[in-house]
């Protein structure tokens, strides 16, 4: 088999989870380069802003994760 002749359909489940992995770790590696619409600069400037000003409107991740359990039964 020619290295041309392989795609990553071709992989197995685990081997594409491998691969999603690792490139996800590459783009976290350098957060700076990842381009990021002005709406979603402004989105996440608001939510920041709101959690400064009302710390206790966010969640805890412990508490996202019951939430999600008990909703979809997990």
């Amino acid at each position: 088999m020619n290295i041309n002749d392989i795609s990553i359909f071709d992989l197995s489940p685990t081997e594409k989870l491998q691969l999603v992995e690792d490139l996800w770790d590459d783009l976290a590696a350098t957060p700076k380069d990842i381009p990021l619409h002005e709406w979603q600069k402004k989105e996440l400037d608001r939510r920041k802003s709101n959690l400064l000003s009302k710390p206790a409107s966010g969640l805890s991740w412990d508490q996202v994760k019951k939430n999600i359990r008990r909703q979809y039964g997990r």
